[in-house]
């Protein structure tokens, strides 16, 4: 069984047991969150897709941590001008490990 999520404008393919970072999200090291944007679920007898979203189901997922990604550099100069300037930026992350995957009501 697996469903494919979004979160943070990106999509994520996770089964139960799956450990992923995705962009930050509230809430407490330790709890729990539900992620209702669920575009579509795989289950033993079929295949559902949303249009664009499921209606009753959810991946609920436990808050490992809260961290920063790896830090992005960017460089920006004007040729023949003498200008240049290096900025740096660090994502803020958060870890979850997906417990289970709700599929009530899904048709």
């Amino acid at each position: 069984m697996y469903a494919i999520v979004a979160t943070g404008g990106k999509q994520y393919k996770v089964n139960p047991g799956t450990v992923l970072e995705v962009e930050r999200l509230e809430g407490e090291v330790g709890s729990q969150i539900r992620l209702e944007d669920v575009l579509a679920v795989r289950t033993e007898e079929k295949f559902h897709i949303g249009r664009p979203v499921l209606k009753g189901a959810a991946v609920v997922a436990e808050i490992l941590g809260q961290t920063k990604g790896e830090k992005m550099v960017n460089f920006t100069f004007k040729r023949r001008k003498g200008y240049h300037r290096k900025v740096g930026h660090r994502q803020q992350l958060t870890r979850l490990k997906v417990v289970e995957i709700v599929t009530n009501g899904t048709h």
